[in-house]
């Protein structure tokens, strides 16, 4: 099994937002060096980066990668998106009704339009991981279901043994954002939020704290695109 995007539709849309674009290719690329460095935008423009799940967490990282000028950023998700959708998430009242990876790759080709994006309307089920993320590094699972958060994980990490994992667990309430951390239970997985709150137990999920975990895992793939441990410093 193989996946492939809608290569022509994603190529005139990316055709029409470059036009639209105010900076060129060479403008907008030399920006991103002048504000990241030259080696480290080097990193940036060769990191392939899969996300599963572009709810608030997966939203809130791609536009954070985009901003970064990751190169190629594969986006995964089956939903459209709904009213109830617009107080966490990186949506907007006219999105509505539009499928999630259409709608966020819309976002982000007006942030930068010279990356790569790969939008994919679909319901991930384990035998398609890894045909859809085998080309990432690093693969950011941003599901809101615990059993789907369970068997991704372990297909990630059993089939998919180049790549390094980002997971989220707890980041519901009203709670400080201080209690939002990353851990590393595992070699190549790292789990960002509280790792105890839940919508069951706690008001529900709230925009600043689940910015804050996606702000975690976009870090952590930033500093392991570039070769730092996410959990420490320099």
């Amino acid at each position: 099994m193989t996946f492939q995007p809608n290569t022509a539709n994603t190529a005139a849309a990316a055709a029409v937002s470059q036009a639209a674009f105010p900076l060129s290719r060479d403008e907008t690329h030399r920006l991103l060096e002048k504000r990241h460095g030259i080696q480290t935008q080097k990193a940036f423009d060769n990191a392939v980066v899969g996300i599963a799940g572009l709810g608030g967490l997966g939203s809130h990282i791609a536009v954070s990668l985009a901003r970064l000028g990751i190169g190629r950023l594969i986006l995964a998700d089956f939903d459209t998106v709904e009213a109830t959708n617009l107080h966490r998430q990186h949506y907007i009242g006219a999105d509505i009704g539009t499928p999630k990876a259409w709608a966020l790759t819309r976002q982000l080709q007006a942030i930068n339009p010279y990356l790569t994006y790969e939008p994919h309307v679909v319901r991930i089920t384990p035998d398609q991981v890894k045909p859809l993320f085998e080309p990432c590094t690093i693969i950011i699972e941003a599901f809101d279901d615990a059993e789907t958060k369970a068997w991704f994980t372990q297909t990630c990490l059993t089939e998919l043994t180049r790549a390094t994992l980002i997971g989220a667990s707890g980041m519901a309430g009203l709670g400080s954002a201080n209690t939002i951390t990353t851990t590393r239970p595992f070699a190549r997985f790292y789990l960002c939020g509280d790792g105890a709150s839940d919508v069951t137990t706690h008001i529900s999920l709230t925009a600043p704290r689940v910015s804050v975990c996606a702000s975690h895992m976009a870090t952590a793939a930033m500093r392991v695109i570039l070769g730092r441990d996410p959990l420490q410093d320099g």
